[in-house]
């Protein structure tokens, strides 16, 4: 038996009840802009059928089918909320402790004080155990999928807007432990991947027990793919389940599986409006790389002031912000180094007026469309927007 569970409103509805603020902030961080909401929600997610065919929907449909084939005596309940959840669900009732780091606005995309836009598809748990509790069911897999918004670095498997798929199954028939998740990670596995090597390594999560990493070899690499536990029993307690219940938790990234799947090695072209693209990313078939843009590699040299956070996440998700509608162009930025104003010259620290306490840090940009090539003009233009996005100093160094 299958049933659709609290279907999403999908395009850039809010839920009923829920307030945009104007200015309001968290912790003292401003929260996301109307427009800045509405511009999240606008964006396409390639999990769910109603806004067009996607592969990623084919990988939810094989697992799905997969598990319910392994598990027929299972309930399967498929979820699809609204992209904006509240604060408690996304963390609290997942068992986040109430200062953990991800909840600080810099990983967090806020839209009021008590909601979120959801960091993972996790958050479709909590009213899923909470609805559990109220049914007649007793043995029940839940299949999460969606898109999800994080701040996150800018490189070939790491994008702001992730598609996830959360796998719990959760039952009070049947004893849920380690051996039976054992089975889950190989199901999932042979089910998506079918000969590929795997590892597990132990992981904490607030919301499991005897956490596991599932990651698969690719060429040299270990590559993550999920997450997942036996479900911790403080997350059911607090949905309503009494002690008689026990689960499985398993949290996977689609877009990486997909990639995995089908040999892509730029997460970009997975909503690449290339036809050449596109019309690849209808099956799960190996994919055939097109011809490859030259890229166009921009070093920015910006200060920074003494307390800004430089890393990966939080200055790719200022390039991304900063870039808007040409985000996609952006195909890596790294940190090449940076240097304290007590380090640099003092002909450098002229040129750039630094005060102490500031830092010089380089950057490097690559630049590369995956369906077109670059003029040095929008090139310049593109890095000038990255450049604004950045530096904090008096001096700007435009080329643009």
């Amino acid at each position: 038996m299958e049933s659709a569970v609290s279907v999403s409103a999908g395009g850039s509805v809010l839920p009923s009840g829920s307030v945009l603020p104007a200015g309001s902030g968290v912790g003292g961080v401003a929260v996301l802009s109307v427009g800045e909401v509405q511009g999240a929600l606008g964006i396409r997610d390639l999990s769910d059928p109603g806004q067009g065919a996607h592969a990623l929907q084919l990988i939810v449909d094989s697992v799905r089918g997969a598990l319910g084939a392994a598990w027929p005596y299972t309930e399967v309940w498929t979820r699809r909320d609204h992209p904006v959840v509240s604060l408690a669900d996304n963390y609290d009732n997942l068992g986040y402790a109430a200062g953990a780091v991800t909840r600080e606005a810099r990983y967090t995309r806020y839209v009021s004080d008590n909601e979120v836009l959801r960091s993972h598809t996790s958050a479709m748990i909590p009213p899923a155990l909470r609805e559990l509790a109220r049914s007649d069911s007793s043995d029940v897999l839940m299949i999460c999928a969606g898109i999800c918004y994080r701040r996150d670095s800018v490189d070939w498997q790491h994008t702001g807007t992730p598609h996830q798929l959360d796998l719990w199954r959760i039952s009070r028939n049947v004893t849920l432990g380690e051996a039976e998740l054992e089975d889950m990670i190989a199901r999932l596995v042979d089910t998506v991947l079918p000969g590929q090597t795997y590892r597990t390594v132990p992981a904490v999560h607030p919301y499991t027990i005897h956490g596991r990493q599932v990651d698969v070899l690719l060429d040299d690499q270990w590559i993550e793919i999920g997450e997942c536990g036996v479900a911790a029993p403080d997350v059911l307690r607090l949905a309503g389940l009494d002690d008689s219940w026990t689960g499985l938790a398993m949290g996977s990234g689609l877009d990486r599986l997909l990639m995995l799947r089908k040999g892509i090695h730029d997460i970009r072209l997975l909503r690449s409006p290339e036809p050449r693209v596109a019309g690849q990313m209808l099956d799960l078939s190996p994919y055939k790389p097109v011809s490859a843009m030259p890229p166009v590699r921009r070093d920015l040299s910006v200060v920074v002031g003494p307390d800004a956070d430089v890393s990966a996440e939080v200055l790719g998700d200022k390039a991304r912000a900063a870039l808007g509608p040409a985000a996609d162009a952006a195909e890596s930025l790294e940190v090449l180094g940076e240097t304290s104003y007590d380090d640099l010259p003092t002909a450098a620290r002229e040129r750039l007026q630094l005060t102490p306490g500031q830092r010089n840090v380089l950057v490097r940009l690559i630049l590369r469309p995956v369906d077109r090539t670059l003029t040095d003009a929008e090139a310049n233009t593109l890095r000038d927007q990255v450049y604004r996005a950045l530096h904090e100093g008096p001096v700007l160094e435009l080329i643009g």
